[in-house]
């Protein structure tokens, strides 16, 4: 199938209903449950939440973190999934977060962050690096684990 003109100069990353979006994944050693105690821990919520004193995992949470970010909970899946509203106290509107937790067969879990609702290209490079940085220092905290 061949793709018009017009589809090829889409800005990556941009959807017809989601606005911008961006995924980064990484698989780590680790079994889902482990890297789950480790996203909801103090340190690991810091990490990639925001600064804030814990973290209540049950759909219909309301968070506030002390940088300003805040959001709710809507799905809370254990050991698998998280998607949250996510708002940085500098934005106008709300992004959609979503971390999967992919149990693999040889002990491994891939580790993904799937946020939608960016409002345009630059600050989807933004939140790329930013949740790249956010697997590394996961990735850390787990190898030390």
């Amino acid at each position: 199938m061949v793709q018009s003109q017009r589809s090829n100069d889409k800005p990556i990353g941009l959807t017809a209903s989601s606005g911008y979006q961006v995924g980064i994944r990484r698989t780590l050693s680790v079994q889902p449950e482990q890297m789950w105690n480790v996203l909801l821990s103090k340190q690991g919520l810091n990490v990639w939440l925001g600064p804030i004193e814990s973290l209540v995992a049950e759909a219909g949470e309301q968070y506030h973190c002390q940088n300003g970010t805040k959001g709710e909970l809507r799905v809370v899946k254990p050991f698998q999934q998280l998607r949250l509203t996510w708002q940085p106290h500098t934005w106008h509107t709300p992004s959609t977060l979503q971390i999967r937790l992919i149990s693999n067969k040889k002990g491994t879990t891939t580790i993904s962050f799937h946020q939608e609702k960016l409002d345009d290209v630059h600050r989807r490079e933004e939140m790329k690096l930013h949740w790249e940085r956010v697997i590394i220092e996961l990735a850390e905290m787990v190898a030390r684990a």
